[in-house]
């Protein structure tokens, strides 16, 4: 790979993004030692080191970090720029890379996906689902969504969808042979599936919450999982208790094979928001992404209003 400053920056935004000498290479189409070469010329000419290497990973030195975060969004820009000038006019062409958390996917993204792809078919969107949150910033991401209680306050927000609960739930087999549990404590003498961070190992508190008060359950049981979705066969065998984003055990409780305990407690959370940094320039891509999620949003807003609510289910 021949040294010049724009493509050398480019290898060095591509490891520094993947972590990687191997996976950076891979993605731009060079080998690794050409591109370990370029990213030591550019640190020579630079007079700072950029990267830390060892035999097993690559981080970041605070003068790496500082140029990521400074040129990374620029030379995105740019390369969004020539896709631009290359379409035809009025025609929307780029990428939109976004992170999500697992939740999400299945109750959020699917319509709006949809449509936009079908209304602008030479653009393409990467998701990166991960329950983490991370600096979309630092890690080239042009947006992401998450519940509003993330998000920092310089980002530009846009609703997704109304609130949501969270519930505790058990199957009926459960309920029968251990008790129903009526007071947040009592959770510490039931058997609970647990939830398990994938970056710190920890087990997650059950947030519960009336009124004004809030409990933060250090929950233990036989079992324990980074993904939600694993836990649900379990609870409806009768393993044990398992706390859950409401719509995604709103039908198994509509027939019957879960019930939801500790109701009054149940957790309420703002809704979903697309999220972006105030401060960066949105590339059309994003921007027509942004023009459909409102658009759905609205839509969706609309038809809770249309469609009286059902009762609530109490245990």
């Amino acid at each position: 790979m021949a040294f010049t400053p724009l493509n050398a920056l480019n290898a060095f935004l591509a490891v520094a993004r993947k972590r990687s000498f191997a996976v950076a290479a891979r993605e731009l189409g060079v080998s690794a030692s050409s591109l370990s070469q370029s990213v030591r010329q550019l640190e020579a000419r630079l007079g700072v080191a950029l990267l830390t290497r060892t035999t097993r990973s690559v981080a970041l030195t605070d003068a790496g970090r500082r140029l990521l975060e400074g040129a990374g969004p620029s030379v995105d820009q740019a390369l969004a720029a020539l896709k631009v000038a290359a379409a035809e006019p009025g025609e929307v062409t780029g990428s939109v890379k976004l992170t999500v958390p697992s939740i999400a996917v299945h109750h959020v993204l699917p319509p709006m996906l949809e449509r936009f792809l079908k209304r602008h078919p030479r653009t393409d969107v990467e998701l990166r689902v991960e329950d983490a949150m991370v600096d979309i910033v630092v890690e080239g991401l042009d947006a992401g969504i998450r519940m509003s209680e993330s998000l920092e306050r310089d980002m530009v927000q846009v609703r997704l969808s109304e609130g949501y609960r969270f519930v505790v739930v058990a199957a009926p087999e459960y309920l029968e042979r251990r008790g129903v549990p009526e007071k947040p404590r009592d959770l510490l003498s039931h058997d609970c599936l647990c939830i398990r961070s994938n970056t710190t190992g920890a087990l997650y508190q059950w947030e519960l919450e009336r009124g004004a008060k809030s409990w933060r359950v250090p929950v233990r049981g036989p079992l324990s999982s980074t993904s939600f979705q694993g836990l649900f066969p379990l609870v409806e065998q009768g393993v044990g208790l398992m706390y859950a984003f409401e719509p995604d055990v709103a039908e198994r409780v509509r027939r019957g094979a879960l019930r939801i305990v500790l109701e009054p407690y149940a957790a309420h959370v703002d809704g979903f928001y697309l999220y972006f940094p105030s401060r960066a320039r949105v590339s059309p891509a994003l921007r027509a992404f942004v023009d459909v999620a409102r658009e759905v949003a609205a839509e969706r807003r609309a038809g809770s209003r249309e469609v009286p609510r059902s009762p609530r289910r109490r245990a």
